[in-house]
């Protein structure tokens, strides 16, 4: 083997070797039993016809490949935005390692969550001495403010109630009977992260305002003039969130982040480990009951929590993900109004700007077809500012997407002239997207890191934008919200233009009349 101390080889390069190459062909030829190549081409090229396509949009008890997560992932992300919150997670240490490495592989940042550490005889017996010991371990080895507690598949299948267990644990000491445990159940067989996200969130404001689970008295609200902002399950969070609270401040607007997580995905390396740092302060979130109105930036992440807002007198506002001029200036506009404000010149140059750049670049965009598959507020956010460009996002897909998502994507198409012909698709999953993809071609294909097989597959360029991105850093550094956050995205399009153009045209003498210095 090619491999030693003196010359360390990364796998890039090392499985290239002629070593591996000869070992992996004989493990092909002597244990694989391989179908012929023949029959494995004809059947490859015929999952790309229509008589396939039809065939894969009639199936019902398979997915594959879906563009979603599940519930509990949600419920950790939003226990991560309040101040000195763990998630507990009432389950096995297996699923808890699952969204930790799921959030540390995307945010580049660790990520903490505690499990109960169900096993086979908690999936028999329920685990509420998990629960018990749990709890008590989480407060003595973390020393947290609050414990965050959501569930997966094996305590909901067998019925735990978290309620009743929660309450059962501080009778026997475990943390003390005034401790803050807000609860959700979420079970990982049915909705999705952005399920998990509406949830927890319901279920941490519901403990501040209505009671804590009966131990004090619900709290009556006085009105004020802040405004609550929700941002929903977002993979652009840290930079989301920080251009929002800048828009805040110069909009010069009293507010209360529900859920701020740009500080905890984003710690700096200065020698000291942050398990918890920055996020909503407690007394906030139980304050936020005063507030004049609460601004979603994603409805589909918070069709509980929305209702349950307003039931406590406020005002609510749900946006899909706003990208772009339009969708920016709705969310200023609701500020404003709320508000009663003016929307400063500031923000008005920035809006400016924007509209210079997609006017630069416009011809490179203007026409170009797309595919775009994520959660259904991003797909909304995203066809939308496509269309304001003079694109046609013609394929449109949600794995957690309902029927009324559906029909409100239908809506948006039929607003704009370059929607003529775009469909939305909710339910299907990547492999449906393959068959649209190689029956409907288009000429690009915007989604997270796991796009890039479909890319692989059927030759259609991807643009990563959405979440999971493990394929490229820091990205979530960055904006997409906001004029600065459309032009970033407005960039991130015309990047990979440019690049699968210079990519096919640079054969000297064939191609290369087009490899051209300006673009």
């Amino acid at each position: 083997m090619p491999q030693d101390a003196n010359n360390v080889i990364d796998h890039f390069e090392l499985f290239r070797g002629p070593e591996y190459q000869e070992m992996l062909a004989r493990k092909k030829e002597q244990f694989e039993n391989p179908v012929d190549a023949a029959e494995v081409a004809r059947v490859r090229e015929w999952t790309k016809t229509e008589e396939y396509k039809e065939l894969n949009f009639k199936r019902d008890a398979l997915t594959v490949n879906p563009a979603k997560a599940c519930q509990p992932l949600g419920a950790v992300f939003v226990a991560v935005g309040f101040e000195g919150t763990i998630p507990f997670v009432h389950g096995s240490q297996g699923c808890v390692a699952y969204y930790r490495s799921h959030f540390s592989r995307h945010f580049k940042e660790p990520t903490s969550c505690v499990s109960s550490s169900m096993t086979e005889d908690a999936a028999v017996f329920g685990g509420l001495n998990n629960m018990v010991d749990g709890l008590a371990n989480t407060l003595s080895m973390y020393k947290p403010k609050m414990i965050a507690v959501s569930t997966t598949c094996m305590a909901e299948v067998i019925g735990d109630d978290l309620n009743a267990f929660i309450k059962t644990a501080k009778e026997k000491g475990s943390v003390p009977e005034e401790f803050d445990v807000p609860f959700a159940h979420t079970p990982a067989f049915v909705g999705s992260h952005i399920t998990g996200y509406d949830n927890a969130m319901k279920g941490v404001l519901e403990h501040f305002w209505d009671g804590k689970a009966g131990t004090v008295d619900k709290l009556v609200r006085v009105p004020d003039n802040k405004i609550n902002f929700l941002g929903g399950f977002d993979g652009y969070t840290v930079g989301n969130l920080r251009e929002v609270k800048r828009i805040f401040d110069v909009m010069k607007v009293d507010y209360t982040i529900l859920g701020d997580t740009s500080d905890v995905w984003d710690t700096p390396t200065d020698g000291e480990f942050r398990m918890y740092d920055g996020g909503t302060t407690l007394e906030d979130a139980a304050n936020a009951v005063h507030a004049k109105a609460t601004i979603s930036m994603q409805e589909y992440c918070t069709e509980k929590t929305l209702p349950m807002i307003a039931a406590h007198g406020q005002e609510t506002v749900a946006l899909n993900h706003p990208i772009g001029v339009a969708g920016t200036d709705r969310f200023l506009m609701e500020i404003a109004r709320i508000a009663g404000v003016e929307i400063p010149e500031e923000l008005a140059r920035e809006r400016g700007r924007l509209v210079d750049a997609i006017a630069d670049s416009n011809a490179h965009i203007h026409g170009k077809k797309f595919a775009i598959y994520g959660d259904p507020d991003l797909c909304y956010g995203l066809s939308a500012f496509l269309l304001e460009l003079g694109a046609e996002p013609v394929h449109v897909l949600a794995t957690n997407g309902s029927k009324a998502w559906a029909k409100k994507m239908q809506e948006l198409f039929d607003s704009s002239p370059f929607g003529a012909g775009c469909q939305a698709y909710p339910g299907k999953d990547l492999w449906h997207m393959r068959s649209l993809l190689f029956t409907s071609p288009v000429d690009f294909l915007i989604g997270n890191t796991y796009g890039k097989y479909l890319e692989r597959d059927t030759g259609t360029p991807l643009i990563r934008i959405g979440f999971p991105i493990f394929d490229r850093h820091h990205k979530h550094r960055y904006p997409v919200w906001g004029y600065q956050g459309g032009l970033n995205v407005l960039v991130t399009i015309l990047d990979r233009i440019f690049e699968h153009m210079d990519a096919t045209t640079n054969v000297p003498a064939k191609t290369d009349y087009s490899f051209d210095i300006i673009r």
